[in-house]
């Protein structure tokens, strides 16, 4: 059952890369063996497949050494000489391990010779977009997956443990949803800007927490973090386009999660309730770093971040999701005390 569901995700996987126009390559970095190329990178470059990255130096030497020296987190244009035409090409690099292997993650964008400096980092920085996303859901879809594995391994010997043989069902569900909630966000960032629909639907915030508990549990076991759910009335709900509003919410824990790294109790609550005019509120709060005040007035900025290594799209991304859905998106916070993040929907 696991490996049909890991067979699955893989399958999520891959039509989320072949989503996307960037051009995707990833390689094993001990031996140069390539893992995986997308359509995209294949028309960029012209070539139908690579069995090793080495076999990018034939056809093009700049290149080859490029991808090969790029360090990870950085970004490079390198020109591409192609049959009938030369292309610049935005090169950006990252790297993952698993089962013990090192892999490193190239991204190719054609980039118009025509750009000038200023709009090459604007492209570097959209580039991130993707990734960002994309990397703050898999995390945890990792995450809880290995766990499983580790579940399953405990109890080869104890099957008949009916509680054991549920939370793998749940977990495995759990997933297969979130994956497929992940290839449609993917859908619908690349046509962000001309949506004039949402997929709503009523939306129990009591199974939304729950779905979130299950997928980030993990993470929190293992940096040790406490999270609490308050929920009053399990009966608040909302109308919402569920896959966005996972987004939303996803994105603000893992920003908690960043936030209270270096706290001695860490805690992160999620919270729900409804006014008196039917509006639902959710909250996404931390007792980790906080914000000063400078700081909050810019975190919805597009490309705005504090991180060293941040893309500053997170925030600008759930502020957009929460103004299609005639919502609000506001931020209090206190400098050693915490932060917390309120979403205001309409009914």
């Amino acid at each position: 059952m696991i490996s049909k569901e890991k067979e699955t995700q893989y399958q999520y996987l891959q039509k989320i890369l072949e989503l996307v126009d960037t051009g995707i390559l990833s390689y094993n970095i001990d031996d140069g063996t390539v893992v995986w190329m997308n359509e995209s990178l294949k028309n960029l470059l012209q070539l139908p497949y690579l069995k090793t990255i080495h076999s990018l130096e034939r056809r093009n030497p700049e290149m080859y050494q490029a991808v090969k020296l790029l360090p990870l987190g950085e970004n490079r244009v390198v020109t591409a000489h192609l049959e009938k035409s030369t292309i610049k090409i935005l090169l950006s690099a990252t790297a993952f391990q698993t089962e013990g292997q090192q892999y490193k993650l190239i991204a190719f964008q054609n980039v118009n010779e025509a750009l000038d400096e200023t709009e090459s980092k604007a492209w570097q920085k959209l580039l991130s977009v993707m990734t960002h996303e994309i990397m703050n859901s898999v995390a945890p879809i990792s995450s809880l997956a290995d766990t499983l594995k580790n579940r399953l391994q405990e109890s080869m010997n104890g099957m008949n443990d009916t509680t054991t043989v549920e939370d793998l069902e749940e977990g495995i569900e759990t997933i297969k949803r979130r994956s497929e909630g992940l290839l449609k966000f993917a859908e619908v960032y690349r046509n962000l800007n001309k949506i004039t629909t949402l997929n709503l639907q009523r939306v129990h915030v009591h199974d939304l927490f729950g779905n979130l508990h299950q997928l980030m549990q993990p993470t929190f076991e293992q940096k040790g973090i406490e999270l609490e759910i308050i929920l009053k009335d399990p009966n608040v709900s909302l109308m919402a386009d569920v896959n966005l509003l996972e987004q939303v919410l996803i994105n603000l824990i893992v920003n908690a999660i960043e936030a209270v790294k270096e706290i001695p109790d860490p805690k992160i609550i999620l919270s729900a309730e409804q006014t008196l005019t039917k509006k639902a509120i959710l909250k996404v709060a931390d007792n980790g770093q906080g914000m000063p005040e400078e700081v909050l007035d810019k975190i919805f900025i597009p490309f705005f971040s504090t991180k060293k290594n941040g893309s500053g799209i997170g925030l600008s991304l759930c502020k957009q999701i929460m103004m299609l859905h005639h919502g609000t998106i506001q931020v209090q916070s206190v400098v050693s005390k915490g932060t917390v993040f309120t979403l205001q929907f309409g009914q």
